[in-house]
C-alpha cells in the first residue's frame, strides 16, 4: 500500500506531537512541532489575537490518533477568514443582509398561543434592542408569509458586516447561517447574548415541539453539535475583542 494512502472516509492520522502559539510580525501563529500550520489554500495560520490563536491551537492539541477535522470548528472558521473572506467581503456582507431580509426572529407563530407568547417574550426584546442600539428596524410578521424588510435596515446590516475585519466578518456570516438569523448573530457579536442563549432563541419552535412530543435521539445529536458551534462562536467573538 502506498505511503499516505487512506481508504475513502478514513480520518487522517495525527502527524505531530507539540502544538504552540508563537508571536510573529503578522500576528499570532499556530505551529505543529515547530512548523507553521497552513490553511487549505496555502496561507499561514496567523490569527489577529492570542486568544483566537489559542482557540485554534486547542483544537489541534485535543486531537487523538486521528484528526476529526469536521469537528474543528474554530480551525474551519479561521481557514475561511484567511482563504476566502478577503476576496469576498462584499458578497459575504450581502449574504448576512440576505438572512436579515427573511430573519427567523421576525416571523412569529399564528398559533399555538403558548408558542407565540414565548416568541414575543424572547424575540421581542432582541428586536427592540436591535432598533434602539444598532439602528435596525425590523418588520414583524405572522406565520410564514414573507414580509419585506426596510431597505435602510438591510443596508445597515451590510454596513455593520463590512465594518468588521475578516475574522469578525467570517464569524458574523457563520452565525447568521447557524442561527438562520442575522439579528441573533449581531446580538452575539455585540455581547447582548451568550452563544448558548442565541442558539436557544434560534430553536424556540423546536423547543416548543420537544416540550409537547419529546426529543428524538437523532435530532438531539444534531442539536448538541450545533450548540457546540454556537459556544465556539461565542468564544471566537470574545477572542476578537
Amino acid at each position: 500500500m502506498a505511503r499516505g494512502y487512506r481508504e475513502p472516509g478514513e480520518k487522517p492520522r495525527r502527524f505531530y506531537k507539540a502544538v504552540e502559539v508563537v508571536v510573529t510580525e503578522a500576528g499570532f501563529a499556530v505551529r505543529l512541532d515547530g512548523r507553521g500550520l497552513r490553511t487549505p489554500g496555502g496561507g499561514d495560520m496567523v490569527l489577529p489575537t492570542h486568544a483566537l490563536a489559542e482557540q485554534v491551537a486547542e483544537e489541534w492539541a485535543g486531537q487523538g490518533e486521528t484528526l476529526a477535522l469536521a469537528a474543528m470548528h474554530a480551525t474551519r472558521l479561521a481557514n475561511t477568514a484567511i482563504d476566502a473572506i478577503p476576496q469576498a467581503r462584499d458578497a459575504t456582507a450581502q449574504a448576512i443582509a440576505d438572512y436579515a431580509a427573511s430573519d427567523l426572529v421576525c416571523y412569529f407563530a399564528v398559533e399555538p398561543a403558548g408558542l407565540l407568547a414565548r416568541q414575543q417574550a424572547q424575540w421581542g426584546p432582541i428586536l427592540d434592542r436591535a432598533q434602539a442600539q444598532a439602528g435596525m428596524r425590523f418588520v414583524r410578521g405572522a406565520g410564514i408569509v414573507h414580509r419585506p424588510q426596510p431597505d435602510e435596515t438591510l443596508a445597515r446590516v451590510k454596513s455593520l458586516g463590512l465594518a468588521l475585519d475578516d475574522f469578525g466578518l467570517a464569524g458574523l456570516a457563520f452565525g447568521a447561517a447557524l442561527f438562520g438569523s442575522a439579528v441573533l448573530a449581531i446580538a452575539l457579536h455585540r455581547r447582548w447574548l451568550a452563544g448558548e442563549d442565541a442558539f436557544a432563541l434560534s430553536r424556540l419552535d423546536e423547543l416548543w415541539q420537544e416540550d409537547q412530543w419529546g426529543i428524538d435521539a437523532e435530532a438531539a445529536e444534531r442539536t448538541t453539535r450545533l450548540r457546540g458551534e454556537a459556544i465556539m462562536l461565542d468564544r471566537w467573538f470574545q477572542g476578537l475583542a
